[in-house]
């Protein structure tokens, strides 16, 4: 029971980053779990809120998505989902861990360490972050990295970008969630899980939608990152 609590408590965080920035529940949940649960638990209890996460955000911004941003990011990522299930079924959890502790590491010092300068970016590299971030998104539950490199290096506006972004892992979570249910990895444990955690992850998502443009966003994202390159030396760290 009190396992319970401490997930729901992390997915009410989790789905408060969402809310705010339109991207980060899995990378904010994930390093926190996995100090609790198997990494194979955690991938698809978070895959199951993200569901949660992105129905809700999608249905708040569904005046600013656009299928012609949305669309090739959603094609690319099928085939990418089908590599990202397959290495989850194949790797230990402790690789796994320590993929995911680098991953988090070099995706939080990218965004501390460089400027991103807004232009408009060829559609091909659409498909490139489309299929990294299926990959991604199945394996470890945190592909938000190259979808989110992608949409801030183009010159939309701010919520242009959080609708494309929200649009995309809408697609990617519901196709996650039957992938991972299709492949086994949602058992028993995961569902009971959910059931638990879900009302937090969409009251965290609620209270960072209501604080959505009333934070600086810019120090919002270095202190988050900043958290996240703890973590995932954390997880590494532990994993090793």
């Amino acid at each position: 029971m009190l396992i319970s609590f401490i997930i729901g408590i992390i997915f009410l965080l989790a789905g408060f980053v969402q809310g705010v920035t339109g991207f980060g529940s899995a990378l904010m949940a994930m390093p926190l779990l996995s100090l609790f649960i198997d990494v194979k638990i955690a991938v698809p209890l978070c895959t199951l809120n993200s569901v949660v996460i992105t129905t809700f955000l999608a249905l708040r911004l569904k005046k600013h998505l656009d299928r012609k941003k949305i669309f090739p990011l959603c094609l690319a990522a099928i085939p990418g989902m089908i590599v990202g299930v397959t290495l989850l079924k194949k790797v230990s959890s402790d690789n796994l861990s320590i993929a995911l502790g680098i991953l988090l590491i070099l995706y939080s010092c990218y965004f501390l360490m460089f400027k991103i300068r807004p232009r408009k970016v060829p559609s091909i590299w659409a498909y490139l972050a489309g299929f990294s971030s299926g990959a991604i998104g199945a394996a470890f539950s945190a592909g938000g990295p190259p979808a989110i490199i992608y949409v801030t290096m183009n010159d939309w506006d701010r919520d242009e970008i959080k609708a494309t972004l929200s649009g995309f892992f809408l697609f990617n979570s519901y196709m996650g969630a039957t992938a991972h249910a299709v492949s086994g990895l949602t058992t028993g444990t995961v569902l009971t899980f959910f059931l638990y955690s879900a009302p937090f992850v969409l009251v965290g998502t609620m209270l960072g939608s209501l604080c959505y443009g009333r934070i600086e966003r810019s120090f919002y994202l270095k202190v988050i990152f900043a958290f996240l390159i703890l973590m995932g030396t954390m997880m590494i760290l532990t994993a090793w």
